[in-house]
């Protein structure tokens, strides 16, 4: 299993964008430089009022399928 560290904050105005249907991917850089883009809806449950901010870990499979995200902080 593979972990990507990330920090991430998105408002509200551009969550809706995730909520509308006009954005269904995230793109950002890991806290160890990679690139990286996965599908917005691994966030949803760590949306708020104010959109979505934090320090999550993201666990891939050997494969590289997405298996789980936790928020960190």
């Amino acid at each position: 299993m593979q972990k990507i560290s990330i920090d991430l904050t998105i408002s509200a105005d551009e969550w809706l964008k995730v909520y509308r249907g006009s954005a269904r991917t995230v793109s950002t850089t890991s806290l160890d430089g990679r690139k990286i883009q996965f599908p917005a809806n691994i966030l949803q449950k760590y949306v708020t009022h104010f959109g979505i901010s934090g320090r999550f870990d993201i666990y891939f499979d050997d494969q590289g399928k997405f298996v789980s995200i936790t928020k960190v902080i």
